[in-house]
Formats: C-alpha cells, structure tokens, sequence
C-alpha cells in the first residue's frame, strides 16, 4: 500500500492501493524489499518482553522474522496472498516458522473479533484519503491491556514531490492518528523521526511519523478485557 516511484497517473495510483497490484508485484522472482527490520520497530519494540504480536501490512515478513527471533510469536497479515506466501517461505527459511502464522486480510476492513496481542504494528501502510486514521482504530482494538501500539508511516515531505497526489494524500502526522485512539491508550510517542534512505543510488533524508502507544492494564469504568 505504499507508492511506487515511477511517474503514474491517478487512475493507476489509485489501484496501487488494491489487493491485485500487489498480488502481481509480489509474482515476480526479485524480492521487493530489503528484509530489514524497520528502524522504529526496533527502536521501540527492542526493550519489550515478548508476549504475542500481530504485524498488518507485513509483505514479504521481514519484521515478523526479526519479532520472531526475538522471541515473539508472531502473526504476520496481509491483503496479499502471494505476499504472504514470501513470507511464511522467508520465514522458514530463517528458522522460525514455528513461532510464525499468516492471516490474509484488508487492514480497512480489519476488525479484531475477539483477537487481542501484546504488541500490534504496522509500517508504511497508506491506504488513500485520509484512511489512515480508521484502520489505526482498528488496529488498536487487537491490542490487549497492558499491550503496544506501534504504527509508522511516511510523512508527507518534499522527497515525495514526484508521486501523485493520490499518494502524497496518502501520507500522514503522527497527531493525525491520535484521534483514532481511546482513553484506554496512553500515547507514548508521537513525532516525526529523521531518517537517511536511498533510493535508486541516491541519498535522500525522510521522516517516519511514529505512533507508540500502551493500552492501560484495566479500562477505565470496567473490567480488563
């Protein structure tokens, strides 16, 4: 759900952000991303007791790997069939396929149904038009007491100048989420991070709006659960 780089109009952005584009990018035989964990999973989630974890948006799985062998157990999601596949294979192939399942599904139309995890994550998914926000709602509803929050997107900025509007619309603050959490959250950090990437050989500087929040042990007016 996050922008290609080359030049397209709205009407081919707009299916960027659709289960089959995806499908397809991920048929081909290269992989499309590093396999690196994310930076501000690591910064945030290093610390952390393992417990149970749901990663949405996971691609081809490299944060659930890394959640893996820090001794999560890891749920990784996707909308992605064939996305998924590359993960449970990466995963396997990294020795920890027994502390790892796979769940296909839309995070917009997510709903947790009685799921709940100590640690709920998300990296640079943008669904469009401000989507953001609902699917961050969502998402904190799988997060058990006493769990985390962690979603990390791109924020808008002029290293994106060249996709479309469609794209950079797609973007977001980390104080644009916050209206998605309850008082059962206590936001922990809400910022922009600096971060250096490259991209096609080139250098250029970015930032990561991060969302990390704890749900309280108990809700406030009634039992935990």
């Amino acid at each position: 759900m996050s922008g290609h780089e080359h030049q397209v109009g709205e009407d081919e952005a707009a299916a960027l952000f659709e289960p089959p584009s995806w499908e397809e990018r991920y048929a081909g035989g290269e992989k499309v991303w590093s396999g690196n964990p994310n930076p501000q999973l690591v910064a945030e989630v290093a610390g952390l007791t393992p417990g149970t974890a749901l990663d949405v948006g996971c691609g081809e799985g490299g944060d659930v790997i890394w959640l893996a062998r820090q001794g999560w157990r890891v749920t990784g999601a996707d909308f992605s069939a064939n996305g998924l596949a590359r993960a449970a294979r990466h995963a396997a192939e990294a020795g920890v396929a027994d502390r790892t399942d796979w769940w296909q599904v839309d995070a917009r139309t997510f709903a947790a149904d009685g799921r709940s995890y100590d640690l709920v994550t998300t990296h640079f998914l943008h669904p469009p038009d401000g989507a953001m926000v609902e699917v961050t709602r969502r998402l904190a509803e799988a997060v058990a007491p006493g769990g985390y929050l962690l979603v990390v997107g791109h924020a808008p900025s002029e290293a994106f100048a060249q996709l479309t509007a469609t794209h950079r619309r797609a973007m977001f603050l980390a104080e644009d989420l916050l209206p998605a959490l309850s008082d059962r959250f206590e936001a922990l950090v809400v910022e922009q991070r600096p971060r250096t990437t490259t991209r096609d050989g080139v250098t250029v500087d970015v930032d990561d709006s991060t969302l990390f929040a704890r749900r309280t042990v108990a809700d406030r007016g009634s039992a935990a659960g």
